[in-house]
């Protein structure tokens, strides 16, 4: 792994794909520390505040420490719309490493610390709200810690099934082969995103969003393994003849051992590679999910069901803010297609030098 990491520092754009979902996850894992609200946060007077622009220059052409303005909410008589007008008669200064709503680190350490935070009598939304009054910006880290641990929460299920399975079945051969292979080949026939749809939508209405995400994560990963599984089989088909694997046998190792010990540890590279370009197709299967609304459901947060909001055309002409966990998926799963691609490259035997 550290000739993989060395020669990967060597290709800048794979790196840049591997620092941005470094940095993606690590925002993930302190999502308390940079959210600015609470998860359960919601003012349904201000929905739909545009962002707060933050300032470093005074009216007067001044240097300043970063400041902003509250928003004050009207109703227009002439046009029957809401309108946000900045209230210029007030500066709130932003406050760094400052006190905020308390919360638990990790879920054992109590602190109420925050990245940047400004005085409770702002309604400061560095990306707006949506339509309930929720920070767009505090929902992004909670929504991705849904959005981007799902992928390798199912791939922990399905890939040990599949390399299990395709390893039982190469290796063993014969009707054995056969049969595994056709209840294999029945799974990867069942068309995967309407068999989620209909699953989805058969759950019970008075499931909590994380018994929801346990299911969507476990139906994600027992209809994700039969095509991995059959690339492992074809690895095991020639690896069982090659010279160490026969003396193996000949010395009177057991079938179990043969398989778990001394083949399938040779697919590993494979599998790095599996799991780098099969986390996207996870993410974009969760957000479309919760995009149509058959996902994790509010009041909790994933990208895809902050997302739904923007589906209707006057919010992205009107409040693009809304469309921000869109650029997020986007940017996390070109990531790691790109990122897998050049592990592919790096593991490849016939590239390695």
């Amino acid at each position: 792994m550290k000739k993989v990491f060395a020669k990967l520092k060597k290709d800048k754009v794979p790196f840049f794909a591997f620092c941005v979902l470094f940095a993606l996850y690590f925002l993930i894992l302190f999502a308390d520390f940079f959210a600015l609200y609470p998860s359960s946060y919601s003012n349904r007077k201000m929905a739909y505040q545009p962002p707060n622009n933050i300032y470093i220059i005074t009216p007067e052409n001044k240097l300043s420490k970063p400041y902003t303005y509250n928003y004050i909410k009207s109703f227009n008589k002439d046009s029957f719309s809401i309108e946000y007008k900045q209230d210029r008669s007030k500066k709130y200064y932003i406050k760094f490493l400052s006190k905020g709503f308390e919360y638990k680190l990790f879920g054992l350490f109590k602190t109420n610390i925050h990245f940047l935070s400004v005085d409770k009598e702002c309604n400061f939304h560095l990306l707006g709200t949506d339509i309930n009054g929720c920070d767009v910006f505090s929902r992004l880290f909670y929504g991705g810690q849904i959005s981007l641990t799902i992928g390798f929460l199912a791939l922990l299920i399905s890939f040990p099934i599949g390399a299990i399975y395709g390893g039982i079945s190469g290796y063993l051969g014969g009707k054995t082969d056969k049969v595994l292979m056709r209840i294999a080949e029945g799974i990867m026939s069942v068309p995967s995103f309407y068999l989620l749809i209909i699953l989805a939508s058969i759950l019970p209405s008075g499931m909590t969003s994380l018994q929801r995400f346990a299911l969507i994560t476990a139906i994600l990963a027992l209809i994700g393994w039969a095509g991995f599984s059959r690339v492992i089989r074809g690895m095991v088909l020639s690896i069982k003849n090659q010279d160490y694997v026969k003396a193996i046998e000949t010395i009177g190792a057991s079938k179990k051992r043969i398989i778990l010990k001394h083949i399938l540890p040779q697919t590993s590279s494979y599998v790095i590679i599996a799991i780098t370009l099969s986390v996207p197709s996870y993410i974009l299967a969760e957000s479309g999910l919760s995009f149509l609304g058959l996902g994790i459901q509010l009041p909790d947060a994933s990208w895809g069901n902050m997302l739904k909001e923007a589906q209707e055309f006057a919010n992205i002409l009107y409040r693009p803010w809304l469309l921000t966990p869109g650029f997020l998926i986007f940017i996390a799963v070109l990531s790691f297609n790109v990122l897998g691609d050049k592990i592919r490259d790096i593991l490849d035997p016939k590239t390695i030098k």
